[in-house]
């Protein structure tokens, strides 16, 4: 009962995860910037789809992936930089976010990278323990410092790509607003994130389903 239940909210969360892929890409405001975007994602998602036998990932596993995916491709479609959450804070809320944070930039990115190392550690976490060690503490460390090493590439990555650009659409990709400690914040942040999730790290009880 526990497995058909897990099966069916997997299933759920794939069901919404293509929603909100789809979605953003209705009447898309910079395709070819978002396209940039969305490669990683759709790589990501074919890798999960293919492999998430082969990694021993549990539905919970998957669906806080599919989570990070829907919120990169929520993020994608205004460019990181242009997400409206603050006009979405004052219509429903009344309250202007940025201003009672005292924020001067867009921080969707900061929420975007948090999660991804929220998202991922535990997924990393399974694999480490199915495939690399059998002692938990290690297999912590190793899923920790694979958001962090990850980080730094993806970093590398977007610089990469900002060299073979124009200035202003790597401006556009990146989405630095001018911060030049951006890299720096995003890579933190998505250690936190990792680390956050260190207490929840554990094996899978024997009823708990892996992948279906």
């Amino acid at each position: 009962m526990h497995a058909d239940r897990s099966s069916i909210s997997l299933k759920v969360a794939y069901g919404l995860f293509a929603v909100v892929f789809f979605w953003s890409w209705w009447q898309p405001l910079w395709p070819v910037e978002q396209a940039m975007h969305d490669s990683l994602t759709v790589a990501a998602l074919l890798a999960l789809w293919v492999w998430r036998d082969r990694w021993a990932l549990r539905a919970n596993d998957q669906m806080l992936i599919l989570l990070f995916l829907s919120l990169h491709s929520l993020a994608a479609h205004w460019l990181y930089s242009n997400v409206p959450y603050d006009a979405w804070t004052r219509a429903w809320l009344g309250v202007s976010l940025n201003e009672w944070m005292g924020w001067r930039r867009n921080h969707f990115d900061r929420l975007v990278h948090f999660m991804y190392g929220v998202c991922f550690t535990p997924a990393l976490f399974s694999i480490a323990l199915a495939r690399l060690t059998p002692s938990v503490g290690l297999a912590r460390v190793l899923a920790v410092g694979a958001i962090i090493v990850s980080g730094v590439v993806y970093e590398w990555l977007e610089w990469g790509v900002a060299l073979a650009l124009s200035p202003e659409a790597a401006e556009s990709y990146n989405g630095q607003q001018g911060d030049v400690w951006d890299p720096h914040m995003d890579m933190l942040l998505a250690a936190i994130g990792a680390l956050i999730t260190w207490p929840w790290l554990r094996p899978a009880s024997p009823r708990t389903p892996q992948a279906s």
